[in-house]
């Protein structure tokens, strides 16, 4: 079994490369190739996909920390300085969630492209991304629950956190299983006829719904305005993907590749009749 013991996976020198850090870059890059297979079965452009990625990827890591800090005030405004310091440790996914999903309407709505479209796209990648980074939270022994009695019915329970001298419930692998789930459902759904912003309403509500649950075992709860943060922010987000259901439910359900081809060759017999 890992403990933070063995979070560092190699020292070059001065540079220090831990366990957490290759692993978020794993999932990242998991995340992305995710989402480009995806971006080409739907015929879109990958170089939108790219551009997005490059905002998202500083978008998420810079609104994750923000939420931290703030969540972590008293600690942080005696010392400020270590603000960006977040190799150190402190990211909050909500927080990433909000500002990526802010730059991708910013950029959807520059570019005159449909947000709610690519939003389907790039949380099938997010999702496999939270559920993978979890094992970042192994090796750092971080992210568990209540200790588990020695005999207890829940011994078998594998990937036990040892830490404080005992062994907790790995809240990190719950929510790996969970997150897993809805990686395959949205697979399985993105692929069918759906309404185009469905997909990402139900990350919204399936994410929150388990992250609910979930936190309410961990022992290291973020706390945000004095209450447990997944009070606030689970909710909110919850209802962030009812409200994107109930804004798209007149829409029609649709193939999004035949939608897409169908689209083109009506941009081509319109463009050949303009030339005549």
């Amino acid at each position: 079994m890992f403990t933070s013991a063995l979070a560092v996976a190699f020292k070059l020198g001065p540079l220090t490369v831990r366990w957490y850090g290759v692993i978020i870059c794993l999932s990242i890059l998991a995340a992305i190739a995710v989402a480009h297979q995806e971006t080409k079965r739907e015929r879109l452009n990958p170089d939108e996909l790219l551009n997005l990625v490059l905002l998202l990827i500083p978008a998420g890591v810079i609104g994750a920390r923000f939420y931290y800090v703030i969540m972590h005030w008293p600690r942080y405004a005696q010392n400020l300085a270590e603000i960006p310091m977040i190799w150190k440790g402190g990211l909050a996914i909500h927080g990433g969630i909000l500002l990526a999903v802010l730059a991708i309407w910013l950029y959807c709505r520059h570019k005159k492209m449909s947000f709610l479209r690519w939003a389907d796209i790039i949380v099938l990648g997010v999702i496999l991304a939270q559920a993978l980074g979890r094992w970042g939270n192994y090796v750092n022994a971080e992210l568990y629950g209540p200790v588990i009695e020695e005999g207890s019915v829940w011994s078998w329970i594998p990937f036990q956190v040892f830490a404080e001298g005992a062994y907790h419930h790995p809240t990190f692998f719950y929510e790996f299983l969970w997150d897993l789930l809805g990686f395959f459902l949205l697979f399985a759904l993105i692929r069918r006829r759906h309404r185009v912003g469905s997909i990402f309403g139900i990350y919204l509500i399936f994410a929150s719904f388990g992250r609910f649950f979930i936190e309410l075992l961990r022992t290291d709860m973020l706390m945000l305005f004095g209450v447990r943060q997944c009070y606030i922010t689970c909710p909110l987000m919850f209802l962030a993907g009812l409200l994107v259901l109930f804004y798209i439910r007149k829409q029609p359900r649709v193939d999004v590749r035949k939608q897409w081809d169908a689209s083109k060759k009506k941009k081509k017999a319109a463009a050949g009749k303009s030339g005549k």
